[in-house]
């Protein structure tokens, strides 16, 4: 199985190196291991995550592409779906079938037909528009919905920090 899953890496790493899509750069940590992949996300225009740029990992399992790899932030992130040790919680990275909870419907989950560039563009939408009603990190979802502009002034302070600008001020 792995085999095949390292083939599909291979040619995702390679259609992601000749079609970039904007604000997003992906591939491989290591030419060693394609199942670890480090990527940069560029926040989006007309977010208060703009001009910030995210770095994530990506952990792709041996069975790949029919169960979803686990995408973690490896900078510090405020975001209702985003756990706060930078866990990515969207419904695409969710295992295939019903959701237990009933809140997804299965075709809003992982399946083999999507890809890394699919996870990472659901990724930026997702900054712009953040799923307030499932929240993983439940005080950023809260202040999402109640305090907007203390939201948007942690997100810039998070912004210059990706960006190693000072952030007191």
């Amino acid at each position: 199985m792995a085999g095949s899953a390292l083939r599909r890496l291979m040619a995702e790493y390679k259609q992601l190196t000749l079609n970039p899509p904007e604000g997003i750069i992906a591939g491989p940590i290591n030419e060693d291991n394609y199942f670890e992949w480090e990527a940069l996300i560029t926040g989006p225009e007309g977010t208060c995550f703009e001009g910030g740029v995210f770095p994530a990992k990506l952990v792709f399992p041996s069975d790949y592409p029919l169960s979803p790899p686990k995408m973690t932030f490896t900078c510090e992130m405020f975001h209702p779906n985003i756990y706060s040790d930078g866990r990515v919680c969207i419904s695409i990275l969710h295992a295939p079938g019903d959701d237990p909870m009933g809140y997804e419907s299965s075709s809003e989950r992982w399946s083999p037909v999507q890809s890394v560039e699919k996870i990472l563009l659901s990724v930026i939408s997702m900054l712009a528009e953040p799923n307030d009603e499932s929240g993983a990190n439940v005080d950023a979802a809260k202040m999402w919905r109640e305090n907007r502009t203390e939201f948007n002034s942690i997100a810039e302070k998070l912004v210059r920090k990706t960006l190693g600008l000072p952030t007191n001020l």
